[in-house]
């Protein structure tokens, strides 16, 4: 085999021994882009499952430079044959033996090889795949040296490629590995300060991400912020290049435009890196926003890129853009199985600068082309390279003749709603569904939903309980009320209850959707649709009167609620998502009703009458244009 030898140690050898083979669609008109999803969605129908992508091989050594005597990691990525692979690393004492291994399976698949501090001089790490020797890493083993922060915020020492965006896929998905719907995090560093997850961990020598130090990095995102978060997180510490453009928010009819670009190279006053770092992502969070991420598929001077539906694609790291300012980013697949259908999982910010995990489906993830701001669905960061010391943005035609990267698409552009959902389905679930499963796992993910409201109803409780007297200010318009910022945006609740009620009809409107395609589900012959639905519908009635909720009264008493009960006051979360209105009135208590006997605190006439006005919109499951 050939060897080659780099200046980083993630600049490992590779051998090209996969190929990656994409559909390009760079220039398809939107009506093409349509049939074209459409076939593929009948020929998953009709079983032809398509193939999983091979991940590359690729090594990185873990800290940046080990010094004597500190243990050390070796990741490697690869496909689904890296559990049963081998990394030996070589010394001039010999061979340095594993200590312990992690593994996941997820593609791109990695493992991660722990090893004992081992003395001064030059090693080489090997990883050997069936029997070959597909890469090969050179490094050293030496004291630290720490050079002095100057100018840029960090120094660019080499450009994305398809190595390291393999890489930056597994650790996004090694980050959140062991998630589900149920956790969550108070800030994105805490995140980051697992040290069990996140394989970059104090990977610059410099105490960063230890909680205890003096020097931490700190970050604090909202939804907008925490796709570039990441990203600049994994570009500082890998020495690779990290930017946004400052972009306008569009409007109907337009799409957001691009302007000034700003890098990493832009210049700090900040002698210390870590320091250095926290202080740009600060300036991140003023430059980016809603529209950043929704800015024309075409544009080429854009952060993110559209990518195709296809699970080559769509992997842990690639950005959704909601068509109303939302973000989330997907960390996780879950495979179809016998017993339990497919999972695709993402997460997301909010306003509180929470983190949490999300699932695909129509409840979280909003998906419209008709008469929003700027062009939504699935995207990729635009890579950034480094040549002769200049930085600049792969183009369009770059990225579809280049291995490794996820291509270019227009497949979303102009597309249908229900032909974007059906696609994602049958991408999570390429085997048709049994229909009882699959209605008890939306009946799950909605009962998951409203445990996180929960949680989000009793801030804004807790906040107007501890300041009494006190009203937050509510916007007079819907765009105002559906994005803002303040207060009104940390406790009130009406994007999170719109997606509540989309996901509430998508429940209970499933038993009727199988009656009507029962072709996309594993049916018997002799079964009538009729039967179906009315088997369906029994199964629906009896889970959601078993499931429940619980949130606790302005008298301190806990109020349960069963799934059944909250859906039958659909019409009631059209109007409670003001935090000013006591929490019984947000849980859609009738009037006069024990549960609300509790209640003294209301919304005001005025802001009542904005509410009525602003109904519309919930009543139609649309969200107005932000």
């Amino acid at each position: 085999m050939v060897k080659a030898y780099f200046r980083f140690p993630f600049c490992g050898l590779i051998i090209p021994m996969f190929l990656i083979v994409f559909a390009s669609c760079s220039n398809n008109r939107s009506e093409k882009n349509g049939a074209t999803i459409l076939e593929k969605i009948e020929s998953v129908i009709e079983g032809e499952i398509p193939d999983e992508y091979n991940p590359l091989n690729t090594l990185l050594i873990i800290p940046l430079n080990p010094a004597p005597g500190e243990q050390f990691r070796v990741m490697a990525t690869g496909g689904r044959n890296i559990k049963k692979a081998k990394i030996i690393v070589n010394g001039r004492s010999g061979i340095v033996e594993t200590m312990c291994t992690q593994f996941g399976d997820e593609l791109p698949c990695w493992r991660i090889d722990d090893f004992a501090g081992s003395p001064s001089g030059n090693y080489k790490a090997t990883l050997v795949v069936d029997k070959k020797e597909v890469s090969i890493l050179e490094f050293a083993i030496a004291p630290h040296e720490q050079t002095p922060q100057k100018n840029a915020v960090w120094k660019t020492t080499h450009g994305w490629d398809k190595y390291t965006e393999t890489i930056y896929s597994a650790w996004v998905n090694a980050l959140f590995q062991d998630s589900n719907e149920q956790t969550s995090w108070s800030a994105l560093h805490e995140v980051t300060q697992n040290k069990e997850n996140n394989f970059l961990y104090n990977y610059l020598s410099l105490e960063e991400d230890n909680l205890e130090s003096k020097n931490k990095v700190i970050m604090e995102p909202d939804c907008a912020d925490n796709p570039f978060y990441l990203r600049a997180y994994f570009a500082w510490k890998l020495g690779l290049p990290f930017g946004y453009h400052v972009s306008d928010r569009g409007w109907v009819g337009r799409s957001p435009s691009t302007g000034q670009w700003v890098t990493n190279e832009s210049g700090t006053s900040k002698s210390n890196p870590v320091l250095a770092f926290n202080s740009f992502l600060r300036r991140v969070m003023d430059g980016v926003h809603s529209g950043t991420a929704r800015t024309s598929l075409e544009n080429e001077n854009s952060d993110y890129y559209p990518v195709s539906l296809e699970r080559s694609a769509l992997r842990p790291g690639t950005v959704f853009a909601d068509p109303y300012g939302h973000t989330l980013i997907l960390v996780s697949w879950k495979p179809q199985t016998k017993d339990h259908p497919g999972l695709l999982l993402a997460v997301d910010a909010q306003p509180d600068k929470t983190i949490a995990i999300k699932r695909f489906w129509k409840g979280n993830f909003l998906f419209n082309t008709s008469e929003v701001v700027g062009e939504p669905g699935f995207k990729a960061f635009r890579p950034i390279t480094f040549e002769n010391g200049k930085l600049d943005l792969m183009s369009n035609e770059e990225l579809n003749t280049s291995e490794g990267f996820a291509p270019f698409s227009l497949e979303q552009r102009k597309m249908e709603s229900d032909v974007f959902y059906l696609a994602m389905e049958r991408i999570i679930n390429p085997k048709p569904l049994d229909p009882e499963a699959a209605m008890m796992d939306l009946i799950t993910a909605l009962h998951e939903q409203l445990l996180v409201r929960v949680k989000s109803v009793a801030n804004g409780e807790a906040w107007l309980k501890s300041h009494p007297g006190s009203v937050i200010p509510m916007p007079s318009s819907a765009n105002g009320i559906f994005q803002t910022g303040g207060q009104w945006e940390d406790f009130s609740t009406p994007n999170r209850d719109l997606r509540l009620l989309i996901a509430m009809d998508a429940v209970l409107g499933f038993p009727g959707r199988v009656a009507n395609s029962p072709k996309d589900f594993k049916i018997s012959k002799l079964s009538s649709p009729e039967e179906i639905k009315n088997t369906l519908q029994t199964l629906l009635n009896q889970k959601v009167s078993e499931l429940t909720i619980n949130y606790t009264r302005s008298d301190g008493s806990v109020q349960t609620l069963t799934l059944a009960e909250i859906l039958k006051r659909r019409d009631a979360f059209e109007m409670a998502y003001n935090p000013n209105d006591g929490i019984e009135i947000r849980w859609g208590a009738p009037e006069n009703s024990e549960e609300r006997a509790p209640c003294h605190r209301q919304a005001s006439q005025y802001q009542q009458k904005i509410m009525l006005a602003v109904r519309k919109w919930f009543s139609q499951r649309l969200h107005p244009p932000t």
